[in-house]
């Protein structure tokens, strides 16, 4: 989607004219008569600015209806609630630290079981799907290690069974990425990273490519009650209308950083589907319009700990903190922070080492970027001189 249908995508107000999206700040509407209104009765089940924000969604993805949440984790529960007990989830393995917590310690106990495998390897998916099958979740790219799946493969797949195939599409926004036009029935957004933009805010955004799934998402929504806030939605919708400018910028930064990195003796392995040396990088460069976005990760050669605390805690413009996709580059440790919640043996085994950093690159200028990984890697040589003399 162009720059112009997303700014244009944000209607006026038909009723003052502004250009801004008033914010609805009301818990109740007046009717008419019982049950007779405008199209509004209580804030949970439907709010102005709320619609607005879960029109222009749909309109991102490309898909037939949205839905706003409080966060991305009560987005992906709504999605969850489609399935009853029995049913299977086939998973991601490298998969956000916060949706296994959810998978394995919420939706397991209830009778639903979740099966994790490596998605890069469409074969993988074919052998794991049964008739207990309704859901395959993929992120792609992964968070943090940026594993790219093949969307298409994947749907045709997931619909020979009846199931439906979710994407997280957090890390490639709908400006790289629109897994809807490659077969996905269902697309989920933390709307706290690239979409919000300027870490002010959480939010969580699912898009449905039918109807009859919109009216599914629609009841949950109401009957769970996890909806955004006319607020939050306002600074939502405000970051959609820079979104294409910020992520191109993030994308450019990154792939500057990545190759950087990729360069540097202090760093064993780089995470960036950009890389021409990025094992999924050709599915990548056909499914995201050649953008790759502002994360990068990575290991060190000194693979401990130890050694990754002494890099995140050395950098002055990244700054250590949960989250991503903001304008301002931040960094974690996804072995201590993101994915504290996995334990380690599956981590390792989905590729997340105990020296893996994870980079969110901002809107700065590259250069500086640059300098300040460079720096905080010396603290890295430093460090393992000192416990070489030890």
């Amino acid at each position: 989607m162009s720059a112009t249908k997303i700014i244009h995508s944000v209607p006026s107000d038909p009723l003052t004219g502004s250009i801004s999206v008033p914010v609805y700040q009301t818990s109740t509407f007046i009717q008419e008569a019982p049950g007779v209104n405008k199209g509004y009765d209580y804030a949970r089940t439907n709010n102005p600015t709320r619609k607005v924000l879960e029109d222009v969604v749909a309109q991102l993805e490309e898909g037939h209806s949205g839905f706003a949440f409080a966060t991305g984790l009560a987005a992906i529960d709504a999605v969850l609630k489609l399935l009853s007990a029995g049913d299977e989830i086939i998973a991601v393995d490298d998969i956000y630290g916060g949706a296994y917590r959810l998978f394995t310690h919420v939706y397991e106990k209830l009778g639903i079981d979740v099966n994790y495998v490596d998605t890069t390897d469409v074969s993988n998916v074919a052998n794991a799907v049964s008739k207990r099958t309704k859901i395959i979740w993929i992120e792609s790219p992964t968070n943090p290690t940026l594993k790219v799946s093949d969307i298409q493969k994947i749907a045709i797949i997931a619909h020979s069974v009846g199931a439906l195939l979710v994407v997280d599409n957090t890390f490639a926004s709908p400006i790289a990425q629109q897994p809807i036009k490659l077969g996905a029935d269902i697309v989920i957004h933390s709307g706290t990273k690239y979409i919000g933009g300027h870490s002010d805010l959480v939010a969580g955004l699912v898009v449905t490519k039918t109807a009859e799934l919109a009216e599914k998402l629609k009841f949950i929504q109401n009957a769970s009650g996890g909806v955004l806030g006319p607020w939050d939605c306002f600074l939502t919708i405000r970051g959609i209308e820079t979104l294409e400018l910020r992520f191109k910028k993030q994308s450019e930064n990154a792939f500057a950083v990545a190759a950087f990195l990729k360069q540097h003796p202090a760093i064993d392995e780089v995470f960036y589907p950009g890389l021409s040396s990025h094992k999924n990088h050709d599915v990548a460069k056909r499914q995201q319009n050649e953008l790759y976005g502002g994360i990068v990760s990575f290991a060190l050669k000194e693979d401990t700990e130890a050694a990754a605390n002494s890099f995140v805690t050395s950098t002055e413009y990244f700054k250590l903190a949960e989250s991503l996709g903001g304008i301002k580059s931040l960094l974690c440790h996804p072995p201590q922070m993101t994915h504290a919640s996995i334990p380690r043996e599956k981590r390792l085994q989905s590729g997340i080492r105990d020296s893996l950093v994870r980079l969110s690159c901002g809107i700065e200028d590259v250069q500086d970027l640059i300098y300040d990984v460079s720096q905080a890697l010396n603290t890295v040589s430093s460090l393992k001189e000192v416990l070489v003399k030890v």
